[in-house]
């Protein structure tokens, strides 16, 4: 009787097999950070913003459009972060109510609100501070919107008025306006 053995793969094959398995995964996974990466920043292009000064001596930010042709950046309501999409066209600071219940805002007041989509009930708060990129207003009447969808912020007038706003060539300037341009 002949007693036949199976060949053993190689132990030293077994483990090349499965580096280049491991490999191939650690692969994978570094371009999908780096894609995800590539369209959060696409997303928001201002995740980092901070003050500079203009030529004049003028504290301002430069704001960078996103691929949907949108003003998106990071910034903070109460010392706490948010995702800021300037909207020149709301008259407050709008927040969703996820976003107002994560930054612990009280609601006053309910209110009728007349948004691109139509009326809709709102309550008033007020900021104690916005930030954006160093630009820090106090006191900044604000909504809450509760069928708001999404984690965006709208930076409405009730911020940006305080400030110079400079659209030109894909870039949007927020400047502290001179003194020589204030109202007497």
């Amino acid at each position: 009787m002949t007693i036949r053995h199976q060949p053993q793969p190689d132990l030293g094959s077994r483990i090349g097999k499965g580096m280049l398995l491991a490999a191939w995964v650690i692969g994978l996974v570094l371009l999908l950070l780096f894609f995800q990466r590539l369209l959060r920043d696409q997303e928001n292009p201002n995740q980092r913003v901070a003050a500079t000064l203009d030529p004049a001596g003028q504290r301002q930010v430069v704001l960078e459009r996103n691929r949907a042709g949108h003003y998106v950046a990071s910034g903070r309501i109460n010392g706490k972060p948010v995702v800021f999409l300037v909207d020149t066209g709301a008259t407050d600071v709008a927040l969703p109510l996820t976003a107002a219940r994560r930054l612990g805002l009280r609601l006053g007041a309910r209110t009728m609100s007349r948004t691109a989509n139509g009326d809709v009930l709102t309550w008033s708060t007020s900021l104690d501070s916005v930030d954006l990129g160093g630009l820090r207003a106090s006191g900044v009447p604000a909504s809450v919107v509760p069928g708001m969808a999404g984690h965006e912020v709208l930076l409405g007038m009730s911020y940006l008025q305080r400030f110079e706003l400079i659209q030109r060539r894909g870039t949007l300037t927020v400047r502290v306006p001179s003194p020589a341009a204030a109202p007497d």
